[in-house]
């Protein structure tokens, strides 16, 4: 029965906005006043600067990295290792300490399969790499990433709890950057003007 504490620590872990308490703290605004919209790595970069951008990068990586970790090493169920990624992913997109309203997911799903397996992190990041460069539109290519990540790794008879944290937490990306489908992306990432000559 105390497994399922490991979701519950997942979902707490993610709902820790890092980049709105960071971007508070160094500018005094609120991060999803600007930019897109989102409490994100590449708005926290919009307002606060790299380095406090990198901080919140690896933030939220570590609040997917450490309850899946956990899970992984001391409930030793599968099912509550990929319960424990995914809600924390969830947590990240809808925070309980930031009414609802949270980033996209991206790095929290990174931890979460670090800490299962490197290699499937490598494949699924090229994947949205891959995507990305071909689709030209981050958020569709994301929902398109949440959706494949899961059969690639299938495919690539990558098929441990990795797996299952791919399926779990794809569908939470997929469902989370459908918001921004109709995004109009002036440079990729940071949506900055292009100065004209």
């Amino acid at each position: 029965m105390t497994n399922f504490l490991f979701p519950v620590l997942g979902y707490l872990l993610g709902s820790m906005p890092f980049s709105i308490w960071v971007t508070r703290f160094v500018k005094g605004v609120d991060v999803r006043d600007s930019g897109s919209g989102h409490a994100t790595t590449t708005n926290t970069i919009r307002q606060a600067g790299f380095g406090w951008g990198a901080l919140v990068f690896i933030l939220d990586m570590a609040k997917g990295f450490l309850p899946t970790f956990l899970a992984l090493n001391y409930s030793n169920d599968l099912w509550i290792t990929a319960f424990t990624a995914t809600f924390a992913v969830v947590g990240h997109c809808w925070p309980l300490f930031a009414g609802l309203r949270g980033g996209m997911g991206l790095a929290t799903t990174g931890g979460a399969f670090l800490a299962v397996n490197v290699m499937a992190f490598l494949v699924c990041l090229g994947l949205l790499i891959l995507l990305v460069l071909v689709i030209r539109h981050s958020a569709r290519a994301s929902v398109f990433t949440g959706v494949l990540a899961a059969p690639a790794l299938w495919i690539l008879n990558i098929r441990d709890v990795s797996f299952w944290v791919a399926a779990g937490a794809g569908l939470v990306i997929a469902v989370r950057f459908l918001i921004d489908w109709n995004r109009k992306y002036r440079e990729l990432w940071l949506d900055r003007e292009k100065t004209s000559n």
